[in-house]
């Protein structure tokens, strides 16, 4: 009997709006804002509940060293910082994996742009002798477009793999010092420095 009930349609009853006097006040609040309004203090003070039994019952003699490793500023917590976590050396060898990642992606991208290079190669010389048809274009239109995208993932790549190199020497013991834009050969907008060279014993 109640899914049948449920089966008629029913009147919707609306709420009502703001009364014109009170139009400076804003919206009138409807019942289903102030079930969320309602839901999110009670939340809150739950939370807060919480917080003050979880203080009540504290151990004074409770220690850890992240008490003064890490501080508050305007009663907001600092995390400890991450600054000198890693040593030189830890850091050169993620460094390394890095660009050996890097290094291994443009391989595979230059591969992959040869392979699209030769596959429509191949068909533009087709397409002289052999009838192609629309579906056969619309594919060769989409390898084009894939060819480009790969093109320009593979300069971004190298432009990367560039900069990682370059970070990854600078962190390198010795003598070095970046260059003046009339002593660079070719001048560029990208930072050149110049190592001094070292007699090896």
């Amino acid at each position: 009997m109640s899914s049948l009930r449920n089966a008629i349609p029913r009147k919707a009853h609306k709420e009502r709006a703001q009364p014109h006097l009170r139009r400076k006040f804003g919206l009138l609040e409807k019942h289903k804002d102030y079930v969320i309004r309602a839901r999110a203090y009670h939340q809150k003070e739950q939370t807060l509940l919480k917080l003050k039994e979880k203080a009540a019952l504290r151990n004074p003699d409770e220690f850890y060293f992240k008490m003064i490793k890490t501080k508050t500023v305007g009663g907001v917590h600092k995390p400890e910082s991450q600054a000198n976590k890693y040593t030189n050396e830890e850091l050169m060898l993620m460094k390394t994996q890095d660009i050996g990642y890097i290094l291994q992606k443009l391989q595979t991208e230059k591969k992959k742009i040869e392979r699209l290079n030769g596959m429509l190669h191949s068909l533009d010389n087709q397409s002289s002798s052999k009838h192609v048809y629309y579906a056969g274009n619309m594919k060769t239109d989409s390898s084009y477009r894939e060819l480009e995208a790969r093109k320009k993932r593979l300069k971004d790549l190298e432009k990367i793999y560039t900069d990682m190199s370059m970070q990854k020497e600078l962190q390198k013991r010795g003598n070095k010092r970046k260059l003046r834009e009339d002593e660079m050969v070719s001048p560029t907008s990208r930072p050149v420095y110049k190592w001094r060279q070292e007699r090896k014993r």
